[in-house]
């Protein structure tokens, strides 16, 4: 990830009083009287850390810095001996990491396991194999008093909205984060930030893709893949998320609608390739429908060298290029497809002919959970 929370939360800020806020990549400490903080998580594909050097009045003067962000791959919820190794042992190098080689001290550190670690560990009835990660890690860092918070997917939600969308727009944006497997997020009604409305469905840009693929029954040609799509969101939009926004009641009390995730990413990027130091891109719901045809119909015009081309300064060319290579690691034509086909579904729920709703996609805010433990302890 190129971005972090507190980055995002900001870039959003500034967005939002037509500004915009330059990416941060130094890897050295940039501000006196700073403090760092990281935030380690365990989710349904890997672990993720992200380090962060946060000044003096962070939130209202953006005196922050990105010191270090990485993953790693090691497929947890596969719930198997290779994959609980694995997930130990890049939890535990993290943590090390944090602490010995950018001296982090433990209680600026903290751990969590995501909620779709915790709803696949329920369905799959291997709750007891988070336990026991977590249990290994306390043992290995010999500190058996390590919080490592367990989330459910309503506090995942609430506390991303509290460390993405900024303090003046906390009560009018409708968060979503469109994941693998499901979308979540919610809005916070009557001003009350203890007041959290949910919002979720179980529907993801991996689910989806995985959906139409078994409706494709061996013809996986992309015209065919195209047709079982529109099949598999229209059973999704009717009623499921018809219903989950209708009964959200987001609708009349959400003037911004702020989408993160993989796919918001993998959108914004690929919609705007020059804004690639902008870490909030806004767009119109037509906007995206052109897009969407676009995968479809002329995937070609997407390609890291083709959208390179359009831009003029040399060092530009090479930072698009390389940010656009990043997205098709990550997502296929197929992919695109599917998040593309259901972030369109939700949009239109907002779409008015009386009303006009701002759309913003969110780069890289998966870990926006953090900015709230943040949060609590610069206040305190």
């Amino acid at each position: 990830m190129k971005y972090t929370f507190l980055q995002v939360a900001l870039a959003f800020v500034a967005l939002l009083i037509n500004s915009t806020v330059p990416a941060q990549s130094n890897a050295v400490p940039k501000y006196n009287n700073s403090s760092v903080y990281t935030g380690i998580e365990v989710g349904s594909k890997g672990v993720k850390m992200s380090i962060i050097e946060i000044g003096k009045n962070a939130q209202s003067t953006g005196a922050f810095n990105i010191i270090k962000d990485t993953s790693f791959n090691t497929d947890f919820i596969s719930f198997t001996e290779p994959t609980f190794s694995a997930t130990l042992n890049s939890l535990y190098g993290l943590y090390t990491r944090a602490t010995k080689e950018y001296k982090i001290p433990p209680k600026r550190i903290f751990t969590v396991i995501s909620s779709g670690v915790k709803m696949q560990a329920e369905k799959d009835q291997k709750t007891a194999w988070v336990k026991s990660l977590i249990d290994s890690f306390r043992i290995k860092i010999n500190e058996p008093g390590r919080i490592v918070e367990v989330v459910d997917v309503a506090n995942e939600a609430r506390l991303s909205h509290l460390g993405i969308v900024p303090e003046p727009r906390r009560y009018t944006t409708f968060l979503l984060d469109i994941g693998s497997g499901n979308t979540k997020g919610g809005f916070f009604p009557g001003g009350n930030k203890d007041n959290f409305k949910l919002f979720e469905i179980n529907w993801g840009t991996k689910s989806t893709a995985n959906a139409t693929e078994k409706r494709c029954e061996g013809d996986n040609s992309l015209v065919n893949f195209s047709k079982q799509l529109q099949r598999v969101l229209y059973s999704a939009e009717n009623p499921e998320i018809i219903y989950a926004v209708n009964s959200s009641g987001a609708y009349p009390l959400s003037d911004n609608i702020a989408v993160s995730g993989g796919i918001a990413w993998a959108i914004a990027t690929l919609i705007h390739p020059e804004l690639v130091d902008n870490t909030v891109i806004s767009v119109h719901y037509d906007e995206v429908v052109k897009f969407s045809e676009k995968i479809y119909s002329n995937f070609g015009a997407l390609s890291p060298d083709f959208l390179a081309a359009n831009v003029n300064r040399n060092e530009e060319k090479e930072a698009v290029r390389k940010t656009t290579a990043a997205v098709h690691k990550v997502f296929d034509q197929k992919a695109l497809m599917s998040g593309t086909g259901l972030l369109l579904k939700i949009m239109r729920q907002f779409v008015s002919a009386f009303e006009t709703k701002q759309f913003y996609l969110i780069k890289n805010g998966q870990v926006g959970w953090v900015s709230a433990y943040v949060d609590q302890v610069i206040s305190d």
